[in-house]
């Protein structure tokens, strides 16, 4: 069974929603937490995403050509997964679509052969696949700022008693990583 992955930036206050400008993709600073972000990069091999954030992505990563970071080479080339009711065609490399019962779309993909599965940015996605209790990891960048509003990587009012911390690290910029599983 394949690994699913939620990986995502999130503030000191828990906020993943992105209202502000605390994020920035291709910061100059950022050289070791770009080599973590490699090293997860060569643990997966597909990318699952909601429409709203699979629109996003499409609409600027493909478009940049002095990318150093390597991001746009490694979302161009990697196998995407977009939950969608209403797309059609996803026009971008590598895509497919999927429709239907996300819950059990996203258990048949865990089922198939392959490295992990890693889900980004859409948050209403993540809530569902939480709840259904599909998540393996919790990868988390937290970034030293508080947004004071956003929406939050976990649905209100649901609990994960413990959780196992597998790895964590803190980058010259001040974000920290950390790795967890729900502990068994």
């Amino acid at each position: 069974m394949r690994t699913l992955a939620i990986t995502q930036n999130i503030t000191l206050d828990g906020s993943v929603e992105m209202l502000g400008d605390w994020f920035d993709p291709q910061a100059k600073d950022h050289t070791d937490l770009n080599q973590q972000l490699e090293r997860e990069d060569r643990e997966s091999d597909a990318l699952l995403l909601g429409r709203q954030t699979f629109e996003d992505f499409r609409g600027y990563w493909p478009h940049q050509t002095d990318d150093k970071t390597g991001i746009s080479e490694q979302l161009n080339s990697v196998q995407k997964y977009v939950v969608s009711t209403t797309m059609t065609d996803p026009e971008w490399q590598n895509s497919t679509l999927l429709s239907g019962d996300m819950v059990e779309q996203v258990r048949a993909l865990k089922a198939e052969p392959g490295k992990d599965i890693v889900l980004t940015g859409s948050i209403t996605l993540c809530h569902e696949l939480i709840q259904a209790g599909l998540v393996d990891q919790y990868r988390l960048y937290c970034f030293p700022v508080v947004q004071g509003r956003g929406r939050r990587l976990f649905p209100d009012n649901y609990e994960i008693p413990q959780l196992e911390l597998l790895r964590s690290q803190a980058f010259h910029s001040g974000i920290t990583y950390a790795r967890y599983r729900p502990a068994i």
